[in-house]
């Protein structure tokens, strides 16, 4: 597209959308203004404009105001110039080499569509807007808003459902930028509905122009990015891959050794989870020997993580994959979610991580981050935010590297935007583009209803001793702590004289008691606010108890049997560690 006889001029005002006053020759010239856009990034004070001379002497104005320079860039502003120019380029073969038919202005319904297109295999319908606003080589449309532009993605969509084929075509009318991205802070409804109608079919193309004050033509295909989640990926893999923590679980991401890893990290520090992992994979180091593993076991490889049930639940879905897999197991989200103790996170981290799948792995690391770059004040502790927050990801995540970018996600929530305390923003890949950040709100983000407190529950623990043995009890199959032994703990807080006396029922004869210092476990619904005493009794005899007591020396205690991390503080009181 090229204009005919071109001047050079500076700005010096526009007093409303059609008209200018520009210098030229050192005369004050009143022209005519071809884009009433915003345009004031564009439009200040001498910058140097470009006009194009009326072919018509009967206008008020004798020239049209089409292009301007910004720094060392030249844009096109002529809101005339995008479908010219695109009506080139379709007529020379661009989008469809085999167009039959390129009919410009055509109705459909209530709008009329730039195009209309055919080809031997389709029918389609264009539409074209010129992109203007440059921030940062970020270029943003609209640049005021614009309800007949949503309308008409409105009608594109319902286009597709009668079998056409759709298109926005996005015009840069300038080069050299890195991407295009909708104007939320202007129009968040043309932004939501450009990925609504990406979702739908239609294709949003972003190009852009090669631009002279004599001409404008396309050139080169612009990324496309239309949530904060696309912007947010590139800083965020290229931080990952900068600075990645080395994990045992990361050199070598089996399946198998992703959803050990995973299970293990829920509720516990990854620092914390390390020797667990290596002592866990020694002893089972595969999904067969998992399968085949004895409960207690694996209580005992679990001892100290809590939670005790996630490891129940690894045996039970190591068992259903040798039966129902091949002992392989399955990369596809939908058929990871059948497993025991297998969530949407895990099924998503396993799937992506693994396999290479393009699902999401939410957790609260996620949804914090995500919460923080996006302002959103949404409650993450709803399911129902959960599940939304799935969905954007699902449908804007990467198509490549989706378990790195799952993984680098995890990474950003747990060592820089962290979950208690100031985040790192200095050291955040996305502390230019995250908004809790601009807005001063990282602290009040994410929202989450506060949890109602904790039922405390009072606890007397007791160290049973004679000169070798000590005493434990198993608890119950069911319930919290299910199946691991404990030290003998008997309910609310009690004396001496009170402990002395239970044990004299249970036919123990104490020579020494000594009080312990007190401790607090604290479990997801409850606290146990615990008391202990070390108790010195002339002999444990088995024929003597009545509280299901079992026997056992130091040694196995250590190495069979399987104790939680509750009673972590009164295991010292026996004389091994």
């Amino acid at each position: 597209m090229r204009y005919g006889d071109i001047r050079e001029g500076r700005f010096e005002s526009r007093p409303n959308r059609f008209i200018a006053y520009v210098n030229m020759g050192g005369k004050s010239e009143k022209v005519h203004v071809k884009n009433t856009g915003r345009c004031k990034e564009l439009l200040v004070k001498d910058a140097t404009v470009y006009l194009n001379k009326s072919a018509n002497p009967n206008r008020s104005t004798g020239y049209d105001l089409v292009a301007v320079k910004k720094g060392n860039r030249m844009i096109n502003m002529d809101s005339q110039a995008p479908n010219k120019a695109v009506e080139e380029w379709l007529k020379s073969g661009g989008l469809f080499s085999d167009a039959v038919v390129v009919k410009p202005e055509t109705k459909y319904r209530n709008s009329r569509f730039d195009f209309y297109v055919e080809t031997p295999e389709s029918k389609v319908f264009v539409e074209v807007k010129g992109v203007t606003l440059e921030q940062e080589d970020v270029v943003l449309f609209p640049d005021a808003p614009s309800e007949r532009a949503v309308k008409h993605v409105r009608e594109l969509m319902e286009a597709i459902q009668e079998g056409y084929e759709t298109y926005i075509i996005l015009v840069i009318q300038m080069e050299n930028v890195k991407y295009f991205t909708p104007n939320r802070m202007t129009q968040p409804e043309f932004a939501d509905v450009l990925i609504e109608a990406r979702q739908a079919g239609v294709k949003v193309l972003a190009y852009d122009c090669k631009v002279t004050p004599e001409s404008m033509e396309i050139q080169n295909p612009v990324p496309v990015l239309l949530s904060e989640v696309e912007i947010a990926s590139d800083p965020l893999l290229d931080w990952y891959d900068r600075g990645k923590r080395l994990l045992p679980w990361r050199e070598d991401a089996t399946p198998y050794h992703v959803w050990i890893s995973e299970i293990m990290l829920q509720q516990t520090r990854v620092e914390a989870v390390k020797p667990y992992y290596d002592r866990f994979m020694e002893a089972l180091p595969d999904i067969a020997h998992l399968a085949g593993a004895g409960e207690e076991e694996l209580l005992k490889l679990w001892e100290g993580l809590g939670y005790y049930n996630r490891v129940r639940n690894l045996k039970k879905a190591a068992c259903m994959i040798m039966e129902n897999y091949g002992g392989k197991m399955p990369a596809e989200y939908h058929e990871l979610m059948k497993l025991p103790g297998i969530g949407s996170y895990t099924a998503g981290a396993v799937s992506s991580i693994a396999y290479g799948q393009r699902v999401p792995a939410v957790d609260g690391n996620v949804l914090r981050v995500l919460a923080r770059l996006k302002g959103d004040g949404r409650d993450i502790s709803q399911l129902s935010v959960r599940g939304q927050v799935e969905k954007e990801l699902s449908d804007n995540m990467p198509k490549e590297r989706p378990g790195d970018f799952n993984q680098a996600l995890m990474e950003l929530g747990a060592v820089v935007c962290i979950p208690v305390g100031m985040p790192y923003c200095a050291r955040c890949p996305w502390e230019n583009i995250c908004k809790a950040h601009a807005q001063g709100r990282e602290m009040e983000l994410p929202f989450k209803t506060p949890k109602k407190p904790r039922v405390v529950e009072e606890k007397t623990v007791l160290i049973i001793k004679d000169e070798t043995r000590a005493a434990l009890v198993k608890r119950p199959e069911r319930g919290l702590l299910a199946g691991m032994y404990e030290f003998p703990c008997l309910e609310g807080h009690l004396s001496d004289s009170q402990v002395i006396s239970y044990l004299k029922e249970e036919g123990l004869s104490v020579i020494k008691i000594e009080q312990l210092p007190a401790s607090r476990h604290i479990f997801t619904h409850k606290e146990w606010h615990m008391i202990g005493y070390a108790v010195r009794v002339d002999e444990l005899a088995e024929k003597k108890h009545k509280a299901g007591m079992i026997f056992a020396e130091p040694g196995e205690i250590r190495d069979r049997y399987p104790i939680p991390s509750a009673y972590r503080a009164y295991r010292s009181s026996l004389d091994f560690g």
